[in-house]
C-alpha cells in the first residue's frame, strides 16, 4: 500500500519529559486514519512533527518518503503546501470573517483573481454547509459553526494531506456527528489523506479506516476498526469501552502520598 506519511523509530521529549519513545507507523494515501490516545500521549506532537514545527530527539518523519526534518526553510515550506491543519481550538482568525478566514491560504501561496478565490471560497463552505455564514464574523458563530469553517479552511488548497487535532472536542451530539461526516466526505470526494487525532473513540470508530492506539510513548495496538472491536486486544479494550481499569493508567507516575507527607509506612 502506498505511505503517504511515515514514522520510524521517534523519540520526542520536551524537556526531560519523555513524550515518544520509539514511536513507528504508516498513513496509507487516500485513508482517514485515527490516532487515538489519552491527554498528555503525543497525538497532537505527532502533527507537529509531520508539519515540521518540531524536530525528533531521534528518528525519522517522512512526508511522501523524504525525510521532513532534513529540508531547509525553502523546501519545507513548500512541503507545507501541501498539507491542511484544522486546528484543537480551531484557530480563526478573529479580525477576518468566515470568507476571508477560507480564503487567507490562497491568499498567501496563489496569484488568484480575486473573483476566483471567491468563487472556491463559495465551494469550500458549501460543501460544509455554511456558504450562507460567509459574511459572519467569527465572533458570531456557534462553536460547530466554527469547527466547520476551521475545516473548509483545512482543505481549502485541496491538500494531499488533512490533519484534523481533536476536531470533535466540546462539540454537542448534532455537530459532532456533522463534523465526522464531513471529514470522511470530503476525504473521500477530494482524494485527500486524513489523519485523525483524537479521544474519542465512537467517532473514531465510524469514520476511520485504519486506528492506532498510543500509550507509553509508542503504538500499543492497531488495525482497521472491526478488527480492534473484535481483537479482545487489553488496550483496545480499554479504549473501547471507556474503562478506568487496564493497561493505560489513570494515574500519572508519582511517589506515594505517605511519602510525600513524610509519613512512615
Amino acid at each position: 500500500m502506498d505511505t503517504l506519511v511515515e514514522f520510524e523509530d521517534v523519540h520526542f521529549s520536551y524537556g526531560d519529559r519523555p513524550v515518544l519513545q520509539g514511536l513507528s507507523l504508516r498513513i496509507p494515501r487516500g485513508k482517514v486514519v485515527g490516532i487515538l490516545g489519552t491527554s498528555g500521549s503525543g497525538k497532537s506532537t505527532l502533527l507537529r512533527l509531520i508539519g515540521g514545527q518540531l524536530r525528533p530527539d531521534r528518528g525519522v518523519v517522512r512526508f511522501r518518503g523524504v525525510d521532513v526534518h532534513a529540508q531547509d526553510s525553502a523546501s519545507l515550506y513548500r512541503m507545507r503546501r501541501e498539507m491542511g491543519l484544522m486546528f484543537q481550538a480551531g484557530g480563526l482568525f478573529s479580525d477576518l470573517n468566515v470568507a476571508e478566514n477560507v480564503a487567507f491560504a490562497m491568499r498567501e501561496h496563489t496569484a488568484l483573481s480575486d473573483d476566483l478565490i471567491r468563487l472556491l471560497v463559495d465551494l469550500k463552505l458549501q460543501a460544509v454547509g455554511l456558504r450562507g455564514a460567509a459574511g459572519l464574523q467569527t465572533s458570531e458563530l456557534s462553536g460547530g459553526m466554527a469547527r466547520r469553517v476551521a475545516l473548509a479552511r483545512a482543505i481549502a488548497m485541496d491538500p494531499p494531506l488533512a490533519m484534523y487535532d481533536e476536531p470533535f472536542a466540546g462539540l454537542d451530539p448534532i455537530s459532532l456527528n456533522a463534523v465526522a461526516n464531513l471529514i470522511r466526505q470530503l476525504n473521500d470526494a477530494l482524494g485527500t489523506t486524513s489523519i485523525v487525532v483524537t479521544y474519542d473513540v465512537t467517532e473514531s470508530l465510524k469514520v476511520a479506516d485504519y486506528l492506532y492506539l498510543i500509550a507509553d510513548g509508542k503504538v500499543v495496538t492497531e488495525g482497521t476498526p472491526s478488527f480492534l472491536e473484535q481483537s479482545g486486544d487489553a488496550y483496545a479494550a480499554q479504549f473501547i469501552h471507556a474503562a478506568a481499569e487496564g493497561p493505560v493508567p489513570f494515574h500519572q507516575p508519582a511517589p506515594t502520598l505517605a511519602s510525600d507527607f513524610g509519613l512512615r509506612p
